[in-house]
């Protein structure tokens, strides 16, 4: 291949891979350089330089001027400098172009490896890239395999793949090879295979974005969701919030006779989803988050950020929930310890064990806001 050709082809891969030119030559010319050091002695002072516009590829090597040489790869004595130039004075770097014809099969496999090695990384890089602007959203991916409880997910439209473990699953769905199925990205990361890309279908995120999906007035910002508490498979609460009072907030997220809440419940699998509104008032907020149990009184210790509940003896069992599910996503939900209490043994004892209490929050539960929704 002539100089002339190798730069063509070169132009037409800087082209066709949508490639820097100036980053490309930079990366042979490196490349270049170290090989012929490899070939005529590590100790050398060379530079390979590659000039597309005369389509050149030149060797230079370069000594420094001295009184007395003492490396013959790095020096060159006055009195052979001035053989070459008579202005030059000890300091000087003598620069020469070196003829070698034998290097030309080396520098040609060198290319050719930096070529594929620079197309690798621009891949990898571009792929990074498109799919950065995907964390945090939602996509459609196809589930490619399943191995030792893992699935292997491809996104649609492109070869890469997406790995959502047992934790980011919903439990009792089970995955078929082909099947379409909506995930959240919940992670990207970069590695010398490329990106890997974790997805859920069991965080936070994943009903946020349905949500915005469904609910246009969520998506415009009319309609905020302020916090969600999720048991992924049994139950969901959702906090939403407006501040334009001719918009009914949970009118919207229902939607007409239903259609939005139960087309996100649907993707769930038939999880419960409790939408409860949000409010800066701690005692509503509370009493709100346990619906759907009717609530009598809230008090609440500031210091200790704990309230007490007190419900009708008959709405009890309703306001703990199955295995304490409903109090412990309320407390997840507002942020809260929560002791519940039936009526009628406030009335009857002076003090009391509580009938079922929150002592403790984890704190990847505790949402003050949805700069930590996705982190589970």
């Amino acid at each position: 291949m002539t100089n002339k050709d190798f730069f063509q082809a070169l132009e037409d891969l800087e082209r066709e891979k949508n490639i820097n030119p100036g980053q490309f030559i930079e990366s042979l010319e490196a490349a270049l350089t170290s090989a012929y050091k490899k070939m005529y002695g590590e100790a050398k002072s060379a530079m390979v330089k590659l000039n597309p516009e005369k389509a050149t590829i030149k060797i230079y090597s370069y000594k420094t001027v001295v009184e007395e040489v003492e490396d013959a790869d790095k020096q060159i004595s006055l009195a052979d400098a001035k053989l070459i130039k008579k202005s030059y004075a000890l300091g000087d770097v003598v620069t020469e172009e070196v003829s070698t014809k034998d290097f030309g099969r080396i520098a040609a496999q060198t290319a050719k490896q930096v070529v594929m090695q620079k197309l690798k990384e621009l891949e990898r890089e571009k792929a990074l890239s498109e799919i950065s602007e995907k964390e945090d959203e939602l996509i459609t991916t196809i589930v490619k395999r399943v191995e030792n409880g893992t699935v292997y997910v491809q996104l649609a439209g492109s070869n890469m793949e997406g790995v959502m473990l047992e934790n980011d699953q919903i439990p009792g769905e089970h995955y078929s090879i082909g099947q379409r199925i909506k995930v959240y990205v919940k992670k990207i990361k970069d590695s010398y295979k490329g990106p890997q890309i974790q997805v859920s279908r069991a965080n936070n995120g994943f009903v946020k974005k349905l949500f915005e999906i469904e609910v246009p007035e969520i998506s415009s910002g009319d309609v905020e969701i302020k916090s969600i508490a999720r048991d992924a498979g049994n139950r969901t609460k959702v906090a939403i919030y407006t501040t334009k009072p001719h918009i009914d907030a949970l009118g919207a997220c229902v939607g007409n006779r239903g259609v939005r809440i139960n087309t996100i419940m649907g993707e769930l699998n038939g999880e419960k989803i409790d939408l409860v509104m949000f409010s800066e008032d701690p005692l509503e907020y509370i009493a709100h988050a346990l619906a759907p149990a009717e609530v009598i009184s809230v008090e609440i210790n500031e210091s200790l950020k704990a309230s007490q509940v007190i419900v009708p003896d008959d709405k009890l069992s309703l306001a703990i929930g199955k295995q304490g599910q409903n109090v412990r996503l309320a407390a997840r939900l507002t942020g809260w310890k929560i002791d519940v209490k039936s009526k009628s043994k406030v009335e009857t004892q002076a003090e009391v064990m509580p009938e079922y209490e929150i002592t403790e929050l984890d704190d990847d539960d505790n949402f003050a806001g949805l700069e930590d929704i996705t982190e589970e």
